[in-house]
């Protein structure tokens, strides 16, 4: 019999009604994208009037839930970042010269004086006094070494150590520095990531290409210089003890010290010892405020191993000058005036309200292991995508109306019932993508295109079944149950071969191409649904209340 129970109608309706309502967010996109940014910026920085007002645009009891449109519909910035790899391998080995120099000061009557000695940027020399004890200096610098894995899966060390003359050379080996150029990588992706977050942009795409280049493009930013003003600084603070000033960057700082321009002044260096006291890495927490006087700060608070170090440095340094350096810059150097326990303090310098913020921004996000060079960067103006929506609309619009036109001029009535299905069947698409929180691209869009014309295949195989059906004399409710039930095999068949297609393209692809794929298999299983289930439920009930004795397909 042709009929459909009662608890599947209901749940079919349901179905389109949940599908409507999560799409209708996008018909007002605009009104909701300001509600959504109005409540995240009342969560994160608290009420005021104007977000009060934006969050009043939309009602709370609605669903609130966009299509993101992706850097070629919305305009933003695209950049291609190398990620300086090698920076890592002299920061590593300026590290590792007072673990170096404690290991061999208990044996000083063996090996002598321990000197640091001008070294490249991929290797420590350190010269002892006492060559004679060359063997047993080498055998503790050794023991300083750590195991690592390398890409073969065997275990090797993560130093090299040999001896020249009265020289100890510590270089990395092969299979660390593999090692830290994926470490390095994977770090830069992830603070990436943590940087474009923290200022609220939609739905960035940040991306590995080979082995050492990272793809970022985020809609909506105003500029790639903006975009590189939040992830091209590496942001690496530390806190270094002050040894003197000098007069230019040439004079001569003595082994284990460096000179550094003071940010604030120019002409004014100063003298440091290479090794922090403590780093970013140590920093918990960074907050824009400030200061005393009214000027732009940055307050700060170390976890509390970084508290412990930085309290201890204090308090046996009362009286000495103490500098904050940043990215190779000293932004201050305050001389110490008491103890400062509990690891928080302030940061301050010539700050405007939007440096401040900036900087707070990159301390909490992290520090980049390494430098990146932007080989490629490309601002997309909102009215090159405002073209590409508009491109895209035009295509889909003039294929949803051939369509409509053919179903309706090829089946009749049959045929408006698929048209209302077709247009539910988009309906269900951007309701779908609404709930995943998905990004439309221009191949997204050319998926939705490619789907309209699909969806009607369905239905093309089982009104072409119904003819046959009625062609042997059978009822009209047994003809329409028969094209249903012999149609369905092949509307799976067809189907499930392309949505295949479409999950081997999200796997495999990337950016465009799975945007493609996204819209591609969610197209096919709304068409199938409103194919299958929803033009019947239409049938059906037609057919309930006119009862007819023939019908033309």
């Amino acid at each position: 019999m042709l009929q459909i129970d009662l608890w599947k109608r209901v749940l079919i309706l349901g179905t389109i009604a949940v599908g409507l309502l999560l799409a209708m967010p996008n018909a007002f996109y605009n009104r909701v994208e300001g509600y959504n940014d109005a409540v995240k910026a009342i969560e994160t920085a608290g009420e005021t009037p104007e977000r009060l007002e934006a969050a009043a645009g939309w009602p709370s009891f609605l669903p609130s839930g966009l299509v993101n449109l992706g850097l070629d519909l919305r305009g933003g910035a695209h950049l291609l970042a190398e990620v300086q790899v090698e920076d890592v391998y002299s920061a590593r080995l300026e590290a590792l010269w007072p673990d170096v120099r404690d290991v061999l000061r208990p044996e000083r009557n063996v090996v002598g004086t321990v000197r640091l000695q001008p070294s490249g940027p991929d290797e420590l020399r350190v010269k002892i006094s006492q060559p004679e004890g060359m063997a047993r200096a080498l055998e503790l610098v050794r023991g300083l070494a750590q195991p690592v894995a390398s890409l073969t899966g065997a275990i090797a060390s993560d130093l090299e150590v040999r001896g020249d003359g009265d020289e100890i050379i510590v270089t990395l080996s092969a299979e660390e520095r593999a090692a830290s150029d994926e470490r390095t990588l994977r770090q830069s992706l992830e603070i990436i990531r943590r940087r474009i977050d923290e200022v609220g942009t939609r739905e960035p795409t940040i991306q590995r290409q080979g082995t050492d280049r990272i793809l970022i493009q985020v809609p909506g930013i105003g500029s790639a210089a903006e975009l590189k003003a939040i992830i091209g600084t590496t942001a690496q603070l530390t806190f270094q003890p002050v040894v003197g000033r000098a007069g230019s960057m040439e004079d001569s700082a003595g082994i284990g010290n460096e000179i550094l321009p003071g940010m604030d002044e120019e002409g004014v260096f100063f003298i440091l010892e290479q090794a922090p006291v403590v780093t970013g890495e140590e920093l918990v927490d960074a907050q824009p405020s400030f200061d005393q006087n009214g000027r732009p700060a940055v307050n700060f608070r170390f976890n509390p191993n970084g508290a412990r170090k930085f309290g201890d440095y204090t308090a046996d340094n009362i009286g000495s000058p103490f500098a904050i350096v940043l990215d190779n810059e000293v932004i201050s150097a305050p001389v110490i005036q008491s103890h400062i326990p509990g690891g928080s303090g302030i940061i301050t310098g010539s700050f405007t309200v939007e440096e401040s913020t900036n900087l707070a921004v990159l301390l909490r996000a992290g520090a980049l292991p390494a430098g990146l060079e932007f080989l490629e960067e490309r601002t997309i103006g909102p009215e090159l995508g405002q073209d590409s929506i508009e491109a895209g609309r035009i295509a889909t619009l003039v294929a949803f109306a051939a369509v409509l036109v053919f179903m309706g001029l090829s089946y009749g009535l049959f045929g408006l019932f698929a048209n209302v299905a077709l247009i539910l069947n988009i309906a269900l698409i951007f309701g779908l993508l609404s709930l995943i929180g998905a990004t439309l691209t221009l191949p997204g869009i050319a998926g939705i295109v490619l789907t309209v014309g699909m969806a009607v295949d369905a239905n093309v195989l089982i009104f072409e079944r119904i003819r046959e059906e009625l062609k042997t004399a059978k009822g009209p409710a047994r003809a329409i149950e028969l094209g249903y039930e012999k149609a369905l095999s092949a509307i799976i068949d067809a189907n499930i071969t392309t949505f295949i297609t479409a999950v081997i393209l999200f796997a495999m692809g990337s950016g465009p191409v799975r945007g493609f794929a996204i819209t591609l298999g969610l197209g096919i299983l709304t068409s199938v649904f409103t194919a299958i289930f929803v033009t019947r439920l239409f049938i059906v009930m037609w057919f309930e209340r006119r009862r007819p004795r023939t019908i033309e397909v």
